[in-house]
């Protein structure tokens, strides 16, 4: 198989994922579409470095070392672009329309919005975790594998991640979470 065919058959399918990963580690959306396609085109020009099939995790690995060094670059530089709260709650489909208790969607959408909030307050370390676990469904091998710590790390980090957005989401809900 030609390296532009196994780069569409094993890596196209997880650009979503990768977007995902790099807009809640960057918090911005135009610097995540500029990391995806910046690690998409490392990961077409490194494809022969693929070793077996779990092309999600190595594209993710990719994303994420992307992020970092874009985010080390801008340390010194002005802040990030904050998040755009409507543009989340539009992503989430939050307006289901129809007959919907519009009680109910008022609360869904407060909830939504701490759960953001809470999960925007992690250092990246534990962000992108909680991400990678939660959001992409990946397992502690391949979430160990991307962020490239043991396991144990990886249970750890998602262990105080969880324990703080509870904590968050307490404070700011009392009574919601038991």
């Amino acid at each position: 198989m030609s390296s532009r065919r196994t780069f569409e058959t094993l890596v196209l399918p997880h650009l979503d994922a990768a977007y995902n990963l790099a807009r809640w580690l960057l918090r911005d959306e135009r610097s995540a579409e500029d990391v995806v396609q910046e690690a998409s085109l490392r990961a077409f020009r490194y494809i022969g470095s693929l070793r077996g099939d779990d092309a999600r995790a190595w594209l993710l690995g990719i994303v994420r070392n992307t992020c970092f060094t874009l985010l080390e670059r801008q340390r010194n530089g002005p802040d990030l672009v904050e998040f755009d709260d409507a543009e989340f709650e539009a992503a989430l489909g939050a307006d289901h329309g129809g007959g919907a208790d519009p009680a109910a969607q008022l609360e869904q959408r407060r909830l939504r919005t701490q759960i953001d909030a809470a999960i925007r307050a992690l250092s990246p370390p534990l962000r992108e975790v909680i991400v990678l676990r939660e959001f992409e469904d990946l397992d502690y091998a391949q979430i160990a594998q991307i962020v490239a710590v043991p396991v144990g790390t990886v249970m750890s980090r998602l262990s105080r991640a969880r324990e703080k957005m509870r904590s968050v989401l307490s404070q700011s809900n009392p009574g919601a979470l038991r």
